[in-house]
């Protein structure tokens, strides 16, 4: 009588089918040369999602599946340290439009501790601050958004508006005029805790991930930076 082989309660995966698709932009007219992503060691991009062109991730950053960031037409892109992109969330920005921060220029430019929740859009040319929350399925394009605010689901900020610091946003809400913007009231505090405990458990998930899926491979088999 043969002895039964010792099951697993999951079956086995292999790790290598499932990876990030990480490039350069494509040559174009309008952008002659090639820039590769630089991505720090510690970040995880999640199988499903694309980094493309000159775009720089810092330590600690947690891309979810199904993510586009695609600096193929306005760039550069910075996100910064301990932020999170959720499920669908697309990144991409228009050609020669950028906002200056220090002695650079980024089409994209997102700061540190930032939630984007599961499919935001934010469209460069666009400056978001430290701690800033993006909700659900809203669109921040052609704005400034200053740290600690918080902007909810479905609403949409652009036409080179600047939200102050600590300013909340309400679900639904366009806010396309800057008088719109400076008539908004501050972040109530269960919003504040919402977005404290999405960063909390976000924070969390860069490490487990690298844990369970091993080091990162790119899946077009293209050399990229992995420190800043």
């Amino acid at each position: 009588m043969n002895e039964k082989s010792e099951s697993t309660p999951f079956p086995h995966y292999h790790t290598s089918c499932v990876q990030p698709f990480i490039a350069p932009n494509p040559i174009t007219s309008f952008n002659p040369s090639q820039h590769f992503p630089t991505i720090d060691q510690t970040a995880f991009i999640s199988p499903f999602s694309s980094v493309i062109g000159n775009v720089f991730i810092r330590n600690h950053v947690y891309v979810a599946p199904t993510v586009s960031i695609r600096a193929d037409e306005g760039a550069p892109f910075y996100i910064g340290s301990k932020t999170n992109l959720q499920d669908g969330v697309i990144l991409h920005g228009l050609l020669n439009k950028r906002f200056s921060v220090g002695k650079m220029g980024y089409s994209i430019f997102i700061g540190n501790e930032v939630t984007l929740a599961h499919g935001t859009l934010v469209h460069g040319p666009c400056y978001i601050g430290n701690n800033v929350f993006v909700g659900f399925k809203s669109i921040v394009y052609d704005a400034i958004v200053e740290k600690e605010a918080f902007i909810s689901y479905n609403a949409v900020v652009t036409n080179g508006v600047r939200i102050a610091q600590n300013k909340f946003v309400p679900p639904g809400a366009h806010i396309d005029t800057q008088e719109k913007a400076n008539a908004l009231s501050t972040v109530p505090k269960n919003s504040q805790e919402f977005a404290t405990e999405v960063q909390r458990v976000n924070q969390e998930f860069p490490s487990s991930y690298h844990l369970l899926f091993g080091k990162r491979r790119c899946s077009c088999g293209l050399a990229y930076n992995d420190r800043l």
